[in-house]
């Protein structure tokens, strides 16, 4: 076997996918703490102690307890490479989370299981199942009471639209949480609060009849146990690694993050089954990793990772052959070649420069503004990889600099943090304003924030009223100089110096497509 495939059959590249508060970020942490990447889990809600969730690593996180940036970690478990992109489950920061799934193989779901299915697991599912990603379930905080685990079956299939299969179930929920069955090894693993990693006590128990069952949990769990395992040989289909590979079926495992319990069961299944780098779509062909050829594309780009380095760091998905350190690339975009002296590998933000990366690997590039989001390195190949959008806006504010001698760091400030994509900025073509669009409200703090504590520039934000920017296309220009001189109130250009429409109403936009059939207009901006 060659070393490429070798490398290949070793990489598992997922994302980790939820609502807010259902445990995400707590999860990652004890995937890391199994991995030997970290020696002990943050304390990441409380304020008191100065220890902070591994891979919220900015400062506005840090405060508010929440993901706003996506973070890449990899570390090693039963000689596997595992690379972990956590991404935000704050709904305001969806666009990060689209973009970052378009780097991964597979995702992992958390759902609270008192809250059950929420609206932002809704959509970031609905992605993970347009790219035929295989996902499998947690669901989290058994050690509370929730709702009936049947019943969260039911929820996930429905709203979800997942063919589940559980692959454990669990003894009892809150106060009477006993443990997990594992029906995938046939083990029952048994639940101590707070039990320290490696605490936990697992027994083998192939036949529940088995009287041992009784001693362990008494006779009323263990009968409760046995008829709900029976059910579920009866309603759920017998686990296929095949068909969760293909993205028709989804595993499902019990258990409470925070306790560090049910998560082993899960990434020693995960390990087994979960796929090695897939290929990509690019709009010229079809990429596969085993390719002896290296490509890669840009997903995120992040500024600032280390404030007292003013430094910009793209991070690259290798899609197939082999990175390799101080080699020569082609920037496609740039139509020039590049090459990187410390390309490093992510553990949070601690960083360590890697000579070599295969497909399925993140990478970060230090960048001094030659990347954007999209972008594509090969060794010569014209490539442009698909899905990696910018949505239209759904909130805007004209931005304004609130300290005339920081002009200069405000521009630079802007246009940076929007290269990152956490927002869009148009300029309006009759009066040169700045408007800043947003998928949701909190960004415009993060932006400002940000902008003050990074740039030290600081800016004022005045509400304004439109419902769309709209990116426009057209056939003929003479078509377009019209729409132009008509519209010319109604125009912005966006970063790259394209036209964006900028509608005040649902009903302005419909009167307006009616009134030029000859303008396209797109809410995404890979049109």
């Amino acid at each position: 076997m060659s070393k490429l495939i070798e490398e290949i059959n070793k990489r598992k590249t997922f994302g980790i996918v939820s609502h807010p508060d259902a445990g995400k970020t707590t999860l990652t942490e004890k995937l890391l703490l199994f991995g030997g990447a970290i020696q002990e889990a943050g304390a990441v809600k409380s304020n008191k102690i100065k220890k902070h969730a591994t891979s919220d690593f900015m400062e506005i996180e840090k405060q508010r307890g929440i993901s706003v940036a996506t973070s890449v970690m990899a570390f090693e478990y039963r000689d596997k490479q595992i690379n972990i992109l956590d991404t935000p489950g704050h709904k305001d920061f969806a666009e990060d989370t689209y973009r970052t799934l378009t780097a991964v193989d597979s995702a992992i779901v958390v759902i609270d299981v008192a809250k059950g299915v929420e609206m932002q697991t809704e959509n970031l599912v609905g992605v993970c199942r347009m790219r035929k990603a295989p996902m499998i379930v947690f669901i989290n905080k058994l050690d509370r009471e929730g709702r009936d685990a049947f019943d969260l079956l039911d929820e996930v299939e429905e709203k979800l639209k997942l063919k589940v299969v559980p692959l454990s179930w669990p003894v009892g929920m809150g106060a009477t949480f006993q443990g997990v069955y594992n029906l995938y090894e046939k083990k029952l693993n048994l639940f101590r609060p707070h039990s320290k990693q490696g605490e936990d006590e697992v027994t083998s128990i192939e036949d529940l009849n088995d009287e041992l069952l009784d001693e362990l949990v008494g006779k009323k769990a263990a009968d409760e146990l046995r008829d709900d395992v029976e059910i579920l040989t009866e309603v759920y289909p017998d686990f296929n690694p095949e068909s969760y590979q293909s993205g028709e079926e989804s595993p499902v495992f019990f258990g409470s993050a925070v306790n560090n319990f049910g998560v082993k069961e899960m990434l020693d299944c995960f390990v087994e089954i979960a796929p090695s780098p897939l290929s990509r779509l690019t709009e010229e062909r079809e990429v596969f990793p085993t390719e002896d050829k290296f490509t890669g594309f840009v997903f995120k780009i992040h500024a600032n990772m280390d404030p007292k380095h003013r430094d910009r760091i793209a991070f690259l998905r290798i899609c197939s052959g082999e990175f390799k350190r101080n080699t020569n690339y082609y920037h496609v975009q740039q139509e020039k070649k590049m090459k990187f002296s410390n390309p490093t590998a992510f553990m949070a933000s601690k960083k360590e420069i890697v000579d070599e990366a295969y497909p399925g690997d993140i990478v970060g590039l230090y960048d001094s503004g030659n990347f954007k989001i999209g972008d594509t390195l090969t060794e010569g190949e014209i490539l442009h990889f698909k899905g990696i959008p910018s949505f239209s806006p759904e909130q805007f504010r004209y931005v304004d600099n609130a300290d005339p001698m920081k002009a200069k760091q405000l521009a630079k400030g802007l246009d940076q943090l929007m290269d990152e994509g956490v927002a869009q900025l148009f300029t309006r073509q009759d009066n040169g304003r700045k408007i800043i669009g947003t998928v949701g409200a909190l960004q415009f703090e993060v932006i400002q924030y940000r902008l003050l504590n990074e740039y030290s520039a600081k800016c004022s934000y005045e509400p304004m009223n439109l419902y769309k920017a709209c990116w426009i296309s057209w056939k003929d220009d003479k078509e377009l100089d019209a729409f132009l001189r008509r519209r010319h109130k109604d125009i912005a250009k966006d970063k790259d110096g394209n036209y964006v429409y900028l509608a005040e109403s649902g009903w302005g936009l419909k009167t307006v497509q009616e009134n030029h059939p000859e303008i396209e207009f797109h809410f995404q901006s890979d049109y």
